[in-house]
């Protein structure tokens, strides 16, 4: 009979970082079904440790997982720090690694020189390939919520977390009569339906384009609204929605791009108008600057300014996938597989399966 897991949930380096892959309550059921569970202290997770403790799980301390047995799963959302510089474990983040993306190298090289894996979230797929857990719809509700903010001269500085209906209250103390013009490109998705959302929440009826509306883009509408959110995240090249000739257009009204999903140093760029991220003290960048300017906001935790919803919803969709670690489920199967492509060669491909013990 297969053992149930061991999870050992990391602190995020991040200083921004608020949200956690697993809530207490969660946590309680995977307990209760014996998966053993390690949390390592934080100063700044929205969950405190004591609530986890509550939930039977153990304690350990901020970045002790490099210590961790080797067959526990290290579990987290974002980066791993510098070091150490070889990764023997098996973790489960967010890694932003396969599509070229800046660091991506290194970081698949920490793993191949240590012998681990990256079971990457974003790769946790059903058989159809959505996304079994997944943050998208706080990501696309946040990021038209700070363009319209934005747009509306009330955005404060720097960005800190608030709950949802703190933010819609700000939406709705902002509203002003006359009606901005706001497309979002990807809004059948979680992260656009988000957006559509938080657009109406703010007294905005968003045009939404999906995937048919995409597939001939109607240029003129899109550089005609005053607001763009972009959900789409893509795994092939395809031509993009705006590019730097658009921003110089004559005919250009809009002022605020809001891109979710922040794929900017990679060839799958939709918007190749911007070149890095922003951040929470400066969530806006100017692209165009005068009358005519245009701005990008790009934050790439966006869900983290709404890290308890966020955190909930996320952990009620991953903790029955985790019960399944190690037992040859296929959407596991689908994680290790992709880490397998990224790697490359059969050797250390061969390496790799041995030491996930998800086949």
């Amino acid at each position: 009979m297969q053992r149930p897991p061991h999870l050992w949930v990391r602190h995020e380096t991040r200083t921004t970082e608020r949200r956690a892959p697993l809530v207490p309550e969660d946590a309680a059921r995977l307990v209760r079904q014996g998966v053993s569970i390690t949390v390592e202290e934080s100063p700044q997770r929205a969950f405190p440790i004591d609530q986890y403790l509550r939930a039977g799980c153990a304690r350990a301390p901020s970045g002790s997982w490099v210590e961790a047995p080797e067959s526990a799963y290290v579990l987290g959302l974002k980066e791993l720090p510098a070091q150490p510089r070889t990764l023997r474990h098996r973790h489960i983040f967010f890694g932003h690694a396969y599509k070229g993306q800046t660091g991506s190298g290194d970081l698949l090289a920490r793993f191949t020189n240590g012998g681990g894996v990256l079971l990457d979230l974003e790769y946790l797929t059903d058989d159809s390939g959505r996304r079994l857990a997944a943050f998208g719809y706080w990501a696309g509700y946040l990021g038209a919520v700070l363009a319209m903010l934005h747009r509306r001269e009330v955005l404060d500085l720097p960005l800190r977390p608030r709950g949802r209906s703190q933010w819609d209250a700000r939406l709705r103390a902002s509203a002003r009569r006359t009606m901005d013009r706001a497309v979002v490109i990807g809004a059948l998705g979680r992260s656009g339906r988000g957006a559509c959302d938080a657009l109406v929440a703010g007294g905005i009826d968003p045009v939404r384009w999906d995937v048919e509306e995409t597939r001939v883009l109607d240029r003129p509408a899109l550089l005609g609204s005053d607001i763009l959110v972009n959900t789409v995240l893509v795994t092939q090249p395809i031509p993009p929605f705006l590019t730097p000739a658009d921003l110089d257009a004559p005919e250009r009204h809009l002022s605020v791009i809001a891109d979710v999903t922040c794929d900017v140093d990679s060839a799958c760029n939709v918007l190749p108008v911007y070149d890095t991220v922003t951040d929470w003290d400066q969530p806006v960048r100017p692209l165009r600057a005068g009358d005519r300017g245009v701005d990008i906001i790009a934050v790439d935790n966006l869900p983290s300014l709404l890290p308890v919803e966020a955190s909930v919803a996320f952990s009620a969709e991953l903790w029955p996938q985790l019960l399944r670690l190690g037992t040859g489920d296929g959407a596991w199967v689908r994680c290790l597989r992709a880490f397998v492509r990224a790697i490359g060669t059969s050797a250390v491909a061969e390496t790799a399966k041995e030491n996930a013990h998800v086949r």
